[in-house]
């Protein structure tokens, strides 16, 4: 992992910054009693283990971020998405590197 971030990091969040300061659908997978502890702001909250039954709620959205505590979950969340169709899914990795480029 270090060595990719050091060699895409800056890129993945040059890239991340970008589509959220053009208005991404912001996801935060992590479950709801850790979603209370904080997110990053505007974000909605839909568990990992409930991305599959709300696809409704990714139709429509130019770019999606989705992210956790570590970037697993997130992961995880972005191949369903993929999986069912979505091709605009970032994973944003954790809420703390999301929540840097939220205004």
């Amino acid at each position: 992992m270090g060595l990719f971030q050091n060699l895409f990091g800056g890129e993945l969040s040059a890239n991340l910054k970008n589509i959220i300061e053009q208005g991404a659908f912001l996801v935060d997978v992590r479950e709801q009693e850790e979603f209370s502890g904080g997110s990053a702001k505007s974000a909605v909250n839909i568990p990992l283990n409930s991305v599959a039954t709300q696809l409704h709620q990714f139709k429509e959205k130019e770019n999606i971020v989705v992210f956790c505590r570590s970037g697993n979950r997130s992961g995880q969340a972005k191949t369903i998405l993929e999986q069912n169709g979505f091709k605009n899914v970032l994973n944003g990795g954790t809420w703390e590197e999301v929540s840097q480029f939220v205004k």
